[in-house]
């Protein structure tokens, strides 16, 4: 009997260890998974990191290369800001009435200067804005004054009092003009 008492202690004691380290494999599963999952989201954390990073990158080098091209498309527009007033004198001084031959030979002279320069000009890109007998526009138009004319249409350019000009696309500086009411 004593021997069957034994074995019924060795039996409970060997059933009850590996109920104890089962509980520790489920434990440690457990401890595992929480561990795998802590993983998995800070890999998902590192990678939206990465391509936040590598969209961040490109939309750097589209900017740069943006700016890059704006700089050499407009990189003469400071040097014609200070060209205009001298050709707007030019253009004034041409206006003159000249009545002896060296007065006419020197304004012929200044003429083909003033071609010359706005030859070279209109070859960097630059354009005289279209004003009289165009509709008024803001954009390109800076109304001075404003008269009513029965000969042109509301809205529209009656005369230009100074010329404007744009580079390529920009203006460089808007036509002064009188506007029909």
């Amino acid at each position: 009997m004593e021997e069957n008492k034994q074995e019924i202690i060795d039996e409970k004691d060997e059933q009850q260890e590996p109920e104890e380290v089962q509980g520790e494999v489920v434990e440690e599963t457990e401890e595992s998974q929480g561990e795998i999952e802590q993983l998995r989201q800070e890999k998902e954390e590192l990678n939206n990191r990465l391509i936040r990073l590598q969209a961040d990158y490109d939309n750097f080098r589209r900017r740069t290369q943006k700016e890059k091209e704006a700089d050499r498309k407009y990189r003469s527009q400071s040097l014609i800001e200070e060209l205009i007033p001298a050709l707007d004198n030019f253009d004034r001084a041409l206006q003159v009435e000249v009545d002896s031959d060296a007065a006419k030979n020197l304004a012929n002279g200044m003429k083909m200067v003033y071609d010359q320069f706005k030859t070279a000009l209109e070859k960097e890109g630059v354009e005289v804005i279209p004003a009289q007998g165009e509709e008024f526009d803001p954009h390109l138009h800076q109304a001075v004054m404003q008269v009513e004319d029965e000969n042109y249409e509301s809205n529209i350019v009656v005369e230009e009092l100074q010329k404007g000009y744009r580079l390529k696309d920009r203006v460089i500086r808007p036509s002064m003009v009188k506007v029909n009411q």
